[in-house]
């Protein structure tokens, strides 16, 4: 087992906010008569980005796009993954303010790649979330928290945490997010409980990554290269419901086949790179790949 990554979870559900309310009223009695400004506080002080991957998601990603805080955030990019329903005409309904780009090649980690194409230079943390309506955007602010309070650089949304209603995760989902964290506890040492798509990320961490999956393999890339990386990170509980619609990959079992295969091959590609030797020098000096000199 590597040293690997020590993973900090909350327990406890909080309120999106009490949780902004602890980190920003240091000057107060640790009470806030209203919500409404501590989050402005939250969004007018840094420059956040939401990103969402979409296929064939016209009926879900408008209500998504409706629970976030359109206003406050920096930018909204929606990643129309090659959809043939008009997904890219009901994002542009809801807001000017959204930035709609067309990726043809299929794969959830293409359409990601593609979106972070579109991000301004300025912005400082990035999130994800599905556009099938299954993430509670109102759980964003947890997700922030612990990146606004310079106590992570990466954060995700833990279904197995949170309040996932009943039906929402598919026994393949369960059975394969066990597997894989597992997996990731024992050849990294990285205590994770979900592969949540619900998560978010300083940009400068994200781009140190260098993320390359083009498909299923992007969440289980993210959670590998932050563990090698020594990335601060975080779980906190969210909530998570039936998604609206069908699920491309867990909705079926050929498709959680072919996710779960991608996973795993995920997994045991970079575990392999981490046990090869790798030239850093001319005087022919090698270390594992992930292990801080």
């Amino acid at each position: 087992m590597s040293d690997g990554l020590s993973v900090t979870w909350v327990p406890l559900r909080k309120t999106a906010k009490e949780s902004i309310a602890k980190l920003l009223t240091s000057d107060s009695e640790g009470t806030v008569s209203g919500s409404d400004p501590v989050l402005n506080r939250v969004f007018e002080t840094s420059l956040i980005a939401v990103v969402i991957p979409a296929r064939n998601e016209a009926a879900s990603l408008p209500l998504v796009l409706r629970s976030l805080p359109l206003e406050r955030l920096h930018q909204v990019i929606v990643a129309d993954n090659g959809s043939t329903d008009g997904t890219a005409d009901a994002a542009r309904a809801v807001s000017p303010r959204i930035t709609v780009v067309r990726e043809d090649r299929p794969g959830y980690g293409q359409a990601c790649l593609a979106a972070l194409a579109q991000l301004a230079p300025e912005v400082q943390i990035v999130v994800f979330i599905d556009g099938d309506f299954s993430d509670d955007a109102a759980d964003l602010p947890l997700l922030l928290a612990p990146i606004l309070a310079n106590e992570a650089d990466f954060v995700i949304g833990s279904r197995n945490l949170g309040r996932a209603a009943r039906g929402s995760l598919t026994p393949q989902q369960v059975f394969g997010n066990w597997l894989s964290t597992t997996l990731l506890w024992m050849l990294w040492g990285a205590r994770w409980t979900d592969l949540g798509p619900f998560r978010a990320i300083r940009r400068t961490s994200l781009d140190a990554l260098g993320m390359v999956d083009q498909n299923y393999g992007w969440t289980i890339e993210m959670q590998i290269k932050a563990a090698e990386a020594q990335l601060r990170c975080r779980e906190v509980s969210v909530a998570y419901r039936p998604r609206t619609g069908v699920s491309k990959i867990s909705g079926t079992l050929s498709g959680s086949f072919r996710a779960g295969v991608k996973i795993l091959k995920t997994v045991f590609t970079y575990w392999r790179r981490r046990r090869l030797p790798m030239t850093t020098s001319p005087g022919n000096q090698h270390r594992k790949p992930g292990n801080r000199r």
